[in-house]
């Protein structure tokens, strides 16, 4: 399920933005120092960013989680923090040593934003109190969101189990003879189950088990909400080829040509979505 570009709560009366910036969430911190002192925003985050301690955070922080962090000018910063005439700002900080962990933002979504781990520090420097409401909040928005992904997932594997029910059925009308056992008509079920899923996951449900032994279940427990779509569009499609009386071959290229199609439809929306609202923020 995609994110949305920027959610808001509410924390002790004061709204608190959150955007998506690459399927991570980042926390205002302009909102939150607009709690301490709503007219001197970009001063208390320049205040904080002063501190030594906060200085050793970030960096401590942006090398456990990025690679491309520079520990050379990193050091350097380090260095003078905390000095009467040391000054940093969020996009000298981001410019010199390349973190990722606080971005600067103009446009829809302006202002300073930061990775979960960072804004409560920094809600913690700005009032201690502010900061386990913040925490409590964010907390509840991501219990929102869990739900909300679980059930958009849920409807899809649902979707999916009534379309195969379809799917069987056509199998049993034209593919099965009467007089075969269950077990051989088990084993038609099966590799007609595997045509799905080498035309969508480009792997037999063996191959899948195989490659991935430390996983319960099968790929279709494991696969993605827009996978799962597309399954069910499958099924229902090849029910109808089969109707049509084509080969299992002809229906595999005819299949994997659609499961491409529509996912690279499904990915460019959601590419497309998420570049509008970066180019917007």
């Amino acid at each position: 399920m995609k994110k949305p570009g920027k959610t808001t709560i509410d924390v002790k009366g004061s709204a608190v933005s959150i955007i998506s910036v690459r399927e991570a969430d980042y926390i205002s911190l302009t909102d939150i120092a607009r709690h301490r002192n709503p007219d001197a925003t970009d001063d208390l985050i320049r205040n904080w960013l002063r501190n030594r301690n906060t200085v050793e955070f970030l960096g401590i922080w942006e090398q456990l989680h990025n690679p491309g962090f520079n520990p050379v000018e990193f050091d350097g910063i380090r260095m003078q923090a905390g000095l009467n005439s040391f000054a940093l700002t969020p996009k000298q900080w981001n410019e010199r040593t390349g973190a990722i962990g606080i971005l600067s933002k103009a446009g829809r979504y302006g202002g300073t934003f930061a990775h979960p781990d960072i804004a409560f520090e920094f809600a913690a420097w700005v009032s201690v109190e502010f900061k386990l409401y913040l925490i409590k909040e964010f907390q509840r928005l991501k219990e929102d969101e869990g739900r909300r992904l679980s059930l958009a997932w849920n409807l899809n594997r649902t979707l999916s189990k009534l379309n195969y029910r379809i799917h069987t059925d056509a199998i049993k009308t034209h593919l099965i003879p009467p007089e075969v056992t269950p077990a051989q008509a088990a084993i038609t079920y099966a590799s007609e189950a595997d045509l799905l899923n080498v035309a969508l996951f480009g792997l037999t449900a063996r191959q899948w088990r195989e490659g991935n032994p430390g996983l319960d279940g099968n790929m279709r427990d494991h696969a993605g909400i827009e996978q799962l779509l597309v399954l069910a569009n499958l099924e229902s499609l090849n029910a109808e080829l089969i109707h049509m009386q084509l080969t299992q071959a002809e229906r595999l290229t005819k299949l994997n040509a659609i499961a491409i199609r529509q996912m690279r439809t499904l990915t460019a929306n959601a590419a497309q979505l998420l570049s509008r609202e970066e180019e917007e923020g």
